[in-house]
């Protein structure tokens, strides 16, 4: 594909206001936004809301009789991300790839080898089977990461303990590594249910609450432009009421209003993703007391009231709706983003606070992206001229290989140490993870914080552009002459191949393009973040201003590391790909 002309492509918002595009979405056709609350209008302070919960977690794990060494143990952030799997079985914690291959595996606080991965899972590959793995796929989850970390490191460096692959034993008692995740999962349902995890916030939300002014603009400006807005959030009414009086009631106008005001519908208790199938019985919350009123609520739903439990029936019968009319802005890809694409087909908006820091270093970290993308095609390189007839075979080309492969596997562990001990959220090299494929598969729309949609028009058009097979991404128009048919005996058959092409000439061509150079020296600050899909893209490319051609470049650059994430690759063995069936969904169970 020829190199287009970048120069109307500048981008005109910071890359933290921005939001990512993998499928299209009109403003001027949504008449309803839905806002979950934690995590999404309430952003908690990192990493001292998580330190909270993980001391309270500790703590609660002391009193069910674990060490007291636990409470020794601090809080790290730079440990956990989200989207691990915790494998029940051997007490390890997996990055993986959106098909089951393992990236990164961590028993405790060590960082096992590949051949140490392959001896438990061979070929370095597992399924997600719901009874075995437990998917951290939420903000709420990165305590509870480092929680299975510590207990495990704590037992398995234990000189009076002996190891298994499966737990630990103690002379005639066995501590398996399923009863830890289960007592684990129990402390954090009683922390945040149970225990002092919310009164201890409300007691000092200025410290582990972000409040912005920004957050009641956005609701005010949605309200005048005639939109229809509610929340729903699986928190119950005591706290929700902290909360929302804290992030949307101020002393001066224009934001001196009640917090119920900016919504239409206002649903506590949700039990979200049971909500959007047959949800629970549909309540009205006494404002005054947060009492529920007995029996089921049947009347019609009254703009400030509160309610709690329900159905997404309820929401579909007060707006009358059937659901394309939506955007629902949540953090957890699960309960706010799958089940509302899935099963009632929402326009989903995926807030992933840990964008921001994931634009930071892909901008900040250029060289090292282009070293590794270079390394990627000098290995290309090596086997460009080869065919079924030649092999590497010569001592120089085999060293020369296995080089480049140490110095890829080098550098790949370089970038991964930049985001954190598990590395990015998004991708392990140049591989994308399982989380980075839910949010290619079932977010429409996605960004470090809901507030960046203050900074677009409301008739504004987010538009994916097409998405390109990988034949078409790596072949370039003219590369190929057109391959006459020529008969023989009456039978049509092919002309031979007259050449083999290299995306390298697309990935040499369209690199600075890529990148933001336009010849210029501050060009380079116009470098694009990472768009994490086949078809996703920033939402500064809008339509009439060159987003296509924009996007052709990045097509061409398949074996670019600095290109945007492709669609997940088939997986290469022969078992089943959870991603390509949504009749045994990969995430059903993911909670």
């Amino acid at each position: 594909m020829d190199v287009p002309n970048m120069s109307r492509n500048v981008k005109k918002r910071a890359p933290q206001q921005r939001i990512f595009v993998n499928r299209s979405v009109r403003l001027d056709k949504i008449k309803y936004f839905g806002f979950d609350m934690d995590y999404t209008l309430a952003v908690y302070v990192s990493p001292e809301f998580e330190t909270l919960s993980f001391r309270l977690i500790m703590q609660r794990l002391v009193t069910l009789g674990y060490p007291r060494d636990l409470l020794d143990f601090e809080y790290d952030p730079s440990f956990p991300v989200r989207g691990l799997w915790f494998d029940t079985q051997y007490g390890t914690l997996l990055k993986v790839d959106p098909h089951g291959n393992i990236l990164r595996c961590s028993k405790g606080f060590y960082f096992m080898k590949p051949s140490e991965i392959n001896e438990l899972y061979p070929n370095r590959f597992i399924t997600l089977e719901h009874s075995r793995i437990f998917v951290l796929n939420t903000l709420f989850n990165l305590p509870e990461t480092y929680v299975y970390a510590c207990i495990v490191q704590l037992f398995v460096t234990n000189p009076e303990l002996t190891i298994t692959p499966e737990g630990v034993f103690q002379n005639d008692l066995f501590m398996s590594y399923k009863s830890i995740f289960t007592d684990v999962r129990g402390s954090v349902d009683f922390v945040n249910m149970e225990g002092d995890m919310k009164q201890l916030t409300i007691d000092n939300l200025d410290k582990y609450v972000v409040r912005d002014p920004a957050i009641p603009t956005l609701l005010q400006r949605l309200r005048d432009h005639g939109k229809k807005t509610f929340l729903l959030t699986n928190s119950g009414y005591y706290y929700t009421d902290k909360l929302m009086k804290y992030l949307l009631e101020f002393d001066s106008p224009p934001f001196d209003q009640e917090w119920k005001s900016y919504f239409d519908l206002i649903i506590v208790d949700a039990r979200k993703p049971l909500f959007f199938s047959e949800g629970t019985i549909l309540r009205q919350v006494d404002t005054d007391t947060g009492a529920l009123h007995i029996g089921r609520y049947v009347g019609p739903m009254k703009k400030g009231q509160v309610y709690s439990g329900g159905s997404i029936t309820s929401v579909s019968e007060l707006f009358q709706t059937s659901g394309s009319d939506v955007l629902y802005f949540g953090d957890h890809i699960y309960g706010d983003v799958l089940k509302s694409k899935k099963l009632r087909g929402w326009k989903t908006f995926l807030v992933v606070p840990e964008l921001a820091q994931e634009i930071d270093i892909w901008v900040c970290e250029r060289a090292l992206f282009e070293k590794l993308e270079s390394l990627n095609a000098d290995l290309f390189d090596c086997y460009i001229n080869l065919d079924s007839a030649r092999d590497l075979d010569s001592a120089v080309e085999i060293d020369r290989s296995r080089h480049l492969k140490k110095q890829i596997r080098d550098v790949s562990h370089q970038v991964e140490t930049l985001y954190g001990k598990f590395g990015s959220l998004f991708r392990s090299g140049s591989q994308q993870t399982f989380f980075a494929g839910q949010t290619l598969r079932y977010a429409d729309l996605y960004a470090a914080s809901f507030i960046n949609l203050v900074h677009y028009p409301f008739s504004y058009i987010f538009k994916a552009p097409m998405q390109y097979m990988p034949h078409e991404q790596t072949v370039r128009h003219g590369d190929v002459p057109h391959l006459p048919i020529s008969t023989h005996g009456g039978e049509k058959t092919l002309s031979p191949v007259v050449e083999d092409v290299s995306p390298l000439v697309a990935r040499q061509q369209n690199f600075d393009h890529l990148i933001g150079r336009s010849g210029s020296p501050d060009s380079a600050n116009a470098i694009g973040p990472p768009s994490f899909g086949s078809g996703g893209h920033s939402s500064d490319n809008h339509p009439g201003s060159g987003s296509g051609q924009k996007m052709t470049v990045r097509r061409n650059t398949l074996q670019s590391v600095v290109t945007s994430l492709q669609a997940p690759e088939p997986n290469k063995r022969t078992t089943v790909s959870h991603e390509n069936d949504d009749s045994s969904s990969d995430t059903e169970d993911l909670e």
